[in-house]
């Protein structure tokens, strides 16, 4: 169902960044019109984008590079449903940490855990958010027992379990 996705991310939490790299972002109307084009479906040839625009392939082509260039596309990946090849169980953690200052190192050490998909440095009750895939509760347990608590500087976590993901969509850059 979900095809290659373009993943974009307009850089408002990043305007320091942007600044120091003395970037100015002026995205057009036409620039808008190609990232939602391709965040609906990234698998739209440039060509094809161009006719329906009705510009050139070659300035899809340049828009993109720049955008590129401007931090704003990241990257264009594969989604792929884990449970279609065996991952049934989606989880959330909540991870505490000892000290603050053990963040660095806990981050080196959670990308190596290959169950963990996404983390998130966070405000509230825990230091750290992560979601994990995991093929079953004993794959699981696993993980977390002989992975993610045995890091040094993880006092300790909380599980989520997912039951199912009832939305999942990028930000709609069209009114």
């Amino acid at each position: 169902m979900e095809k290659l996705q373009t993943i974009v991310k307009i850089i408002a939490d990043n305007k320091n960044n942007m600044e120091k790299r003395n970037l100015n972002i002026d995205l057009d109307s036409l620039d808008i019109q190609i990232l939602s084009i391709l965040m609906n479906d990234a698998s739209v040839p440039y060509t094809e984008i161009a006719k329906k625009l009705v510009v050139s392939g070659g300035t899809i082509h340049v828009r993109m590079k720049k955008m590129e260039d401007l931090g704003i596309i990241k990257s264009a990946n594969l989604t792929i449903n884990p449970q279609k090849i065996g991952f049934d169980i989606c989880a959330f953690l909540g991870i505490y940490l000892e000290k603050g200052s053990q963040y660095n190192h806990a981050v080196e050490e959670l990308k190596k855990v290959k169950e963990v998909v996404e983390l998130h440095y966070c405000t509230g009750s825990y230091s750290m958010f992560a979601k994990i895939i995991c093929r079953d509760t004993d794959h699981l347990r696993q993980v977390l027992n002989e992975g993610i608590q045995g890091i040094k500087g993880i006092q300790r976590t909380e599980t989520i379990i997912s039951l199912e993901e009832s939305i999942r969509r990028q930000i709609s850059l069209l009114d």
